[in-house]
């Protein structure tokens, strides 16, 4: 726990999932900033409506929670985060009303305060949507930090909502402020995009905010290259499903196996869901839930678990996440169940599967990738 201390006053704050020892903010120089200038100009005005997008862990929507803002994530880290600060700091959790990145908010919004996602297509599909929900007299303001600040970036917000200029840099962190034209006309949203799944005849349907949404990346080629085939009836779980490829080849291959497909992404869960349906039909039995690694999927309930694990959360690298979901895929496999994954071969998960399974076997590798297969004993 650590304590933000702004212009708004002091709060304290916590990354999700909870970590021991954790080091990392809750927030960065990007609130700050954003922070900072509100309070020098006064903002938000009382009555107002305002709305929040991508704030990581709550802590723009606690610090103005007295405003009764709109958050709106793809994260469901960043709900639980945010509900979970709220409370750390004494705050109702009906101050904020917290939608899921699917989920329309009812405009028209006074301001807006945008963290800049990772993702140029997010940025795209988030201003496309924005764009109905202002009036003439809306104020837009981006937040991101410099490095995730492109002329690419700019040229968005210009094009989907008009003129745009931005700030000085403070604390490499930058802000900026686009002034909604009127005249603009509404910009089509390209998403959810397609693209067809090569050497089959399915179509692949993905939302914006959905890892490798323009074509089947090269881990996950290789992962279906050698997925594990039965007709026995048996739980295969799609750890970290992305838009639900692994888990619906697998399917495929696995014809009296039930699946459940989670996320932390609310964009990846309903991907996965339209594009197993679309696949298998509604009568083929799944389970899709955006979650926390395999938070409420219950323990000793899963044959095999297949996962892809990320290495970075927002723009933070390391594999604590990976441990997460190979810990706790432990708990969901059944004696004798297992967990397949799929990595860069420098990431050395191997020998942390070692450590916590006490196995760890090579299904295939190639020079980039290693397909690893622990069995719970």
């Amino acid at each position: 726990m650590q304590t933000l201390v702004v212009p708004q006053g002091e709060f304290r704050l916590n990354r999700y999932p909870l970590r021991p020892k954790e080091t990392l903010r809750a927030w960065d120089a990007a609130d700050e900033y954003l922070l900072n200038y509100l309070a020098e100009q006064g903002l938000p005005a009382q009555g107002g409506r305002i709305l929040i997008l991508n704030d990581q862990f709550g802590a723009l929507s606690v610090v103005l929670h007295s405003y009764q803002p709109v958050m709106s994530s793809d994260s469901y880290l960043a709900h639980q985060g945010a509900r979970a600060n709220l409370a750390e700091n004494g705050v109702a959790l009906e101050s904020v009303a917290l939608l899921d990145s699917l989920s329309e908010p009812a405009g028209p919004f006074d301001l807006v305060l945008l963290k800049v996602p990772k993702s140029l297509a997010m940025l795209e599909h988030q201003l496309a949507r924005l764009r109905p929900l202002l009036h003439a007299g809306s104020r837009v303001i981006g937040a991101g930090m410099v490095k995730s600040i492109h002329t690419s970036t700019l040229k968005l917000f210009d094009t989907l909502l008009g003129p745009t200029r931005t700030s000085l840099a403070q604390k490499k962190a930058r802000l900026i402020f686009a002034e909604p034209d009127p005249d603009l006309p509404p910009a089509p949203d390209k998403y959810p995009s397609r693209y067809k799944l090569e050497q089959t005849d399915y179509w692949l349907s993905n939302h914006a905010g959905v890892f490798s949404r323009d074509s089947l990346d090269i881990g996950t080629r290789f992962l279906l290259q050698h997925l594990p085939a039965s007709d026995a009836p048996r739980h295969i779980v799609d750890l970290g499903c992305g838009n639900g490829v692994v888990g619906m080849i697998a399917a495929e291959r696995n014809p009296n196996a039930t699946l459940t497909f989670v996320d932390e992404s609310f964009m990846a869960v309903a991907s996965a869901r339209d594009n197993f349906i679309a696949a298998h039909g509604e009568v083929r039995e799944a389970r899709f839930q955006a979650t926390d690694c395999l938070a409420g999927i219950e323990r000793n309930s899963a044959d095999l678990i297949l996962n892809n694990p990320p290495f970075h959360q927002h723009n933070v690298v390391g594999d604590f996440i990976a441990r997460q979901m190979f810990k706790e895929a432990k708990q969901v496999l059944k004696s004798g169940g297992e967990l397949w994954v799929i990595g860069n071969r420098h990431l050395g998960y191997h020998l942390r599967l070692k450590q916590l399974f006490g196995n760890c076997e090579t299904v295939a590798a190639n020079r980039k990738f290693v397909i690893l297969r622990a069995c719970k004993r």
